[in-house]
């Protein structure tokens, strides 16, 4: 449903200048505007082109719907990390002109939308709005008040959603019985160090701190720590990070990927290895930092059943599957397309 529901992504845009709530939450600021606008690239769309697909121009609207798609915390933290930036940039790009050449090859197939599920689709991309004159809004502002023109949108997604269908997601299916056989030929895979899933506020001190702003890093560490004691849920202690922490990670609600226990600090395995899950360490003290840490997953070391794994392997194969035949796809629709960045 990617290719559909991203009407709904190309226009949050305009959603937001209409007032809809969009986020799940209100943004929480961690910097001074000043600060923070040296440390990330604005997001912006003027309409202006920045490719030509077979003659089919794409702006920079279709860019920055794609890049928000691609991180979506850019919403609460005005923009990109500005050493992230040119990587998301890039696969935006890349992923606009394969959606255009999708399009273009469901038309050239003559694939069509049935009237009902083109209902389906506005009805539910309706539903979104508080109010129809919020729709109406988003309508003048983004589609000069035609429905027409609306509705073009929403085809186009479905069109290359059905057509993705057809040649990805279905040849992509992976049965059990496949990932039985993957599972039984590849026992390596699947034998697991001791592992973590945590996040984490960290209180950073500066460059050469005085002992006067150690004390208040200290400070600022146990006044964390009393917060972040008082959290219930992931995301409560996740908006907490975004608010309090110094480290980058901020910017991920606290959330770190699954991490080995040979890669951590001994102090922070030795608190780790304390937790049960679901708590909250202590301030922790590396150095002159300070680190509180919230465990979500404790994987001890070993090898993991089939009966564990088979879910996630058969959504890890499948993904494999279906990136390989995206892939392959993307080259065959380049063969003879002329395609220009501008």
């Amino acid at each position: 449903m990617k290719y559909y529901l991203s009407i709904i992504a190309v226009l949050s845009l305009a959603i937001s200048a209409t007032g809809a709530q969009v986020a799940s939450h209100a943004p929480t600021v961690f910097k001074q505007p000043s600060e923070a606008q040296q440390n990330t690239v604005a997001l912006t769309a003027v309409g202006k082109p920045v490719a030509r697909v077979n003659g089919a121009v794409l702006t920079d609207t279709d860019l920055v719907r794609e890049e928000y798609s691609i991180f979506p915390y850019a919403r609460q933290h005005n923009g990109l990390p500005k050493d992230l930036a040119p990587q998301i940039r890039d696969g935006a790009l890349k992923m606009i002109i394969f959606e255009e050449l999708v399009y273009q090859e469901a038309l050239r197939r003559k694939m069509v939308v049935p009237p009902v599920r083109m209902q389906h689709a506005e009805a539910d991309f309706r539903k979104q709005f508080a109010t129809p004159e919020e729709f109406n809004s988003l309508l003048q502002s983004e589609f000069h008040g035609s429905l027409p023109s609306f509705r073009d949108k929403i085809r186009r997604s479905l069109l290359i959603e059905a057509l993705l269908k057809e040649e990805v997601e279905l040849k992509g299916h992976v049965t059990l019985a496949e990932a039985r056989a993957y599972y039984d030929k590849n026992p390596s895979r699947f034998l697991r160090p001791e592992s973590f899933i945590f996040q984490t506020i960290s209180i950073l001190p500066p460059d050469k701190a005085t002992p006067k702003q150690l004390e208040e890093g200290r400070r600022r560490a146990d006044d964390a720590y009393r917060q972040a004691k008082a959290t219930k849920t992931a995301e409560e202690f996740g908006l907490l990070a975004e608010k309090l922490s110094d480290d980058d990670y901020r910017v991920m609600m606290g959330q770190h990927k699954p991490i080995t226990s040979d890669k951590l600090a001994p102090q922070v395995l030795k608190a780790l290895l304390a937790l049960k899950v679901n708590d909250v360490s202590p301030v922790i003290q590396i150095d002159q930092a300070y680190t509180i840490i919230h465990l979500q997953v404790h994987t001890p070391a070993g090898k993991a059943t089939f009966e564990r794994e088979k879910v996630q392997l058969v959504k890890d194969l499948q993904q494999s599957k279906t990136n390989q035949l995206r892939i392959e796809f993307d080259k065959r629709l380049r063969q003879n397309a002329k395609i220009e960045e501008l």
